[in-house]
């Protein structure tokens, strides 16, 4: 699997995996034009060699430990954990100005299941 997104001086930001293997915010991030996908890599590789983006229409705390990578028109959710690691948990077209209630609860649902996983040993191939 493919758990790598970028490796930067200061984060290592990975794409998180569901329990059957399938990576959804992969998979959303691989439908979208070079160009769209050049404005997340700009993103990663910015907070990944410097820690941190103080720009918030780039990057912003949404609360609940979720956080957001916003490549207009789309928003890549995301949270810190051990390791120096950021892990993106999905992906979505943004059409409104409020973050959609069912999408962070995804990254939640997604953070937790991730902790869990990482817990038991059971996230990363062996």
């Amino acid at each position: 699997m493919e758990y790598i997104a970028y490796v930067g001086e200061k984060f290592v930001i990975e794409w998180y995996y569901e329990d059957n293997s399938e990576c959804e915010v992969l998979e959303y991030f691989e439908t979208l034009n070079e160009t769209a996908q050049n404005k997340l890599f700009y993103l990663l590789k910015r907070i990944g060699d410097f820690g941190i983006i103080s720009d918030k229409t780039k990057f912003r705390n949404e609360g609940d430990l979720v956080f957001a990578f916003k490549p207009q028109p789309h928003r890549f959710l995301c949270f810190f954990t051990s390791g120096k690691k950021i892990i993106i948990t999905n992906g979505f077209y943004k059409k409104t100005d409020k973050l959609p209630k069912e999408q962070k609860e995804k990254a939640i649902k997604f953070m937790k299941n991730y902790l869990k996983r990482v817990k038991e040993g059971t996230y990363y191939e062996n």
